[in-house]
Order: structure tokens, then C-alpha cells, then sequence
């Protein structure tokens, strides 16, 4: 990891959505210690009986605890060096394998725009962060849904960690171009000006079906600056110039895989599902703290100006994501206790051991989500087989 630089601009005009500069760590970190509604969470979760009875003590303790745990922490490398430590424990604990592909044959020195498919809400670009880091390469900046930033101080922990904010509630249709061309620029800016790399996700929101497909306008929106720069640019050459590169990254079981399944069976059943106020962050901890089984992440090679529309490069973006999607076992068994395409099952694949811990994990899921629960891990195998239409 390196230092990001902290020469601020003569102006600056994504000081509203870019991650947190070194010089603006010391006052977030002291803001964090004194945040109330960040006190309160902590205390409700580490110290739950005291935080009841005694909710100002346990606000001090809590405070004590930031304060002493961000010691030392002078900038953004310093904090993601502590989140390291967290992230390689928290691969020890909750995983039982973590193998990255293609990540070698990229360049060490040159910032790539890393478009992923997306299953985890943090994980996903954790990954790819804990990959650069074993690499000894600089770690991404993170695109993050403003739709996820409803607390302030969970505002200012993804921006200290190289988030930046990516618009999806700006009202009308003028306030969300503009809130588009900002990002856009933003983008630009990191991969051809502070050759730093990013990552988002090829869609809004995560695939909750097992199916990951590249939303084409994200290649509008990321191409909108050069365009807008250069009005008869082709739109390949705008694309060439952020380098992007497809990632994969594949689960063996997914810590919110019966949160997906209660999500989609209600949407099939009633047309409609309402989030409960921390949902997304619920299974943000959810994915952080529950057993992945086996990992793995594939990089693969940057686009090419090869591309006439944003759809074609979508088209690619899929075609790679497809090609480095590892199937596991828990994907054929899934497909197996459907009963549906039993010649795309690899049993050779699977063991005893395999079969005993996916009968184990159903066994957990309700009856009526049964069929959704198993999608999200048969999916994947008809996506490869071409057996879902585009």
C-alpha cells in the first residue's frame, strides 16, 4: 500500500464524494470518538447489558476503545493497515480457502478500473483490496451507493477507507446528470491523472439470483467525461482509456444467502420488499462474520477500444466475469436437489464431506425459501451452460 497524496487542488470539485485525504484523517478519527450514534451501536453490540443500564459508561468505554484502537493512525495507508490485520483474521475464521487468478499479469504501476460482479456488499472489493495487499500493490478506491451512507459516521468510515459516493438519490432527472458527470470525472480523474486504481460493481445492487450481469449504463456514466471532454471521441477510446478490468469473485456459500432467498421469495409472492432500516448493514456484518467456505478471485484482461456501443463492452465485461466464475460443489448439489439439467452436474466434483455440509446448510433454511435459497447456487451453472436467456 502507499501513501495517497495530500496536495489539495486549487479547487476541488469532488470534496463531497472522494475518500478522506491524510490530512483529513486526525479530525474524522476524533469525530468517530465522540459519535454518539456510533457509541451507542458499539456499546449495543460489545456491551450489551451495560450499554442498558449504564449507557453513558459504556459510551466512555467505547470512546476509550476507538481512540485507543486508531492510535498511531496518522493517514488512509495507516487505517487500511489495521483493517488488514482485521481482514486477515477474518479470512482464517470464515473461509476455508482464498486463491486469486490473473492478477500477475497486470501491471504493478498502472491504475486499472477493476468492474466486478457483485455478491457482497463489502466483501467484494475487500477481496480485490486483501489480493493488491499480499501483491504488494496499492489497494482501490471503492464506489459505494449513497443509498448505504445513512449514518454519518458509517459516512466517514467507508471514506476513510477509500470509498468514495456514488449518487442514487439525487432528485430529478437534471440533478442526477450533473451528480453522474461529477462521478465521472472523479473516475476519470483517479485512473488517468492519480494512476489510482477503483472498484465498482458491474450493477446496481448485488446479484441476489446467482446471476451477474453488466448493467450497460455504467459504461455510459464512466465514458460521460472523456465524451463530454470530446464530443466525437468513439466511444471505444473512452473506454480504453480506464482501463477496465472484468474481476470474478466466487463463494463457496454466501452469509446472506437465506437473507437473498426471504428477499426474492417475498418480491415473487407479493410484487413488493420493504429493507428494515439497517438491513444493509446487518448484512454487511453478516458477510464480515459469516462462513464463505472456499473463495476464489479471478482477474482478467483490461477492455480494449474494440468496442462500438456500451452494450458490446457489457457484453464482454459478462463474457469474462462467466469464463472466471469458479463453481464449487455447493453449486452442483444445488442444481442437483432441483433436479433440473442433472448433465451439467460435475458429481465427480463433489465428496461425501461436500454433500454432508450443503445437506447440513439447507437443513437450516426455511421450507419455503428452499427454492430460492438453491437458485442463487444453481444459477450460476446455467449461466455457464448458456441455459439462462441474456
Amino acid at each position: 500500500m502507499t501513501h495517497q497524496t495530500t496536495d489539495a487542488l486549487p479547487a476541488d470539485p469532488w470534496a463531497e464524494i472522494r475518500p478522506y485525504r491524510d490530512d483529513e484523517v486526525a479530525e474524522v478519527l476524533a469525530r468517530l470518538a465522540h459519535d454518539p450514534e456510533l457509541l451507542d451501536a458499539l456499546t449495543r453490540f460489545r456491551l450489551p447489558r451495560l450499554s442498558r443500564f449504564m449507557p453513558s459508561l459504556s459510551r466512555t468505554l467505547a470512546s476509550l476503545a476507538i481512540r485507543r484502537e486508531v492510535r498511531g493512525v496518522a493517514s488512509v495507508q495507516d487505517f487500511q493497515m489495521r483493517i488488514a490485520s482485521y481482514m486477515a483474521r477474518m479470512i482464517r475464521t470464515t473461509t476455508d480457502d482464498f486463491r486469486v487468478e490473473g492478477l500477475d499479469a497486470l501491471d504493478g504501476d498502472t491504475a486499472y478500473l477493476f468492474i466486478g460482479n457483485h455478491r457482497d456488499i463489502s466483501l467484494d472489493p475487500a477481496f480485490v483490496n486483501y489480493a493488491l495487499y499480499q501483491a504488494g500493490r496499492n489497494t482501490v478506491r471503492i464506489a459505494i451507493g449513497d443509498n448505504l451512507l445513512k449514518k454519518p459516521y458509517v459516512t466517514d468510515l467507508m471514506r476513510l477507507n477509500k470509498s468514495f459516493i456514488v449518487p442514487r438519490s439525487a432528485r430529478g432527472k437534471r440533478a442526477m446528470l450533473a451528480a453522474y458527470q461529477q462521478l465521472s470525472g472523479y473516475i476519470r480523474h483517479s485512473i488517468t491523472v492519480d494512476n489510482h486504481s477503483i472498484w465498482m460493481a458491474q450493477r446496481e445492487g448485488r446479484a441476489k439470483d446467482g446471476i451477474d450481469r453488466t448493467d450497460p449504463a455504467i459504461i455510459k456514466m464512466m465514458t460521460m467525461a472523456r465524451r463530454a471532454e470530446q464530443r466525437d471521441v468513439p466511444i471505444g477510446e473512452a473506454i480504453a482509456e480506464l482501463r477496465l478490468v472484468p474481476v470474478s469473485i466466487s463463494y463457496e456459500y454466501d452469509p446472506c444467502d437465506v437473507q437473498k432467498a426471504r428477499e426474492l421469495h417475498a418480491l415473487h409472492t407479493s410484487g413488493n420488499y420493504e429493507k428494515s432500516q439497517f438491513e444493509d448493514i446487518q448484512s454487511i456484518v453478516a458477510g464480515i462474520t459469516g462462513h464463505k467456505g472456499r473463495v476464489r478471485l479471478c482477474v482478467g484482461t483490461p477492455l480494449t477500444a474494440d468496442f462500438d456501443s456500451p452494450d458490446a463492452a457489457a457484453a464482454e465485461i459478462d463474457r469474462q466475469v462467466l469464463t472466471g466464475y469458479h463453481l464449487f460443489p455447493s453449486h452442483y448439489l444445488a442444481l442437483e436437489a432441483l433436479g433440473d439439467a442433472p448433465e451439467l452436474v460435475d458429481r465427480a466434483a463433489i465428496s461425501d464431506a461436500d454433500r454432508a455440509r450443503f445437506q447440513a446448510r439447507l437443513q437450516q433454511v426455511p421450507a419455503e425459501l428452499h427454492d430460492w435459497w438453491l437458485a442463487q447456487y444453481a444459477n450460476p451453472v446455467r449461466h455457464k451452460a448458456g441455459h439462462i436467456p441474456s
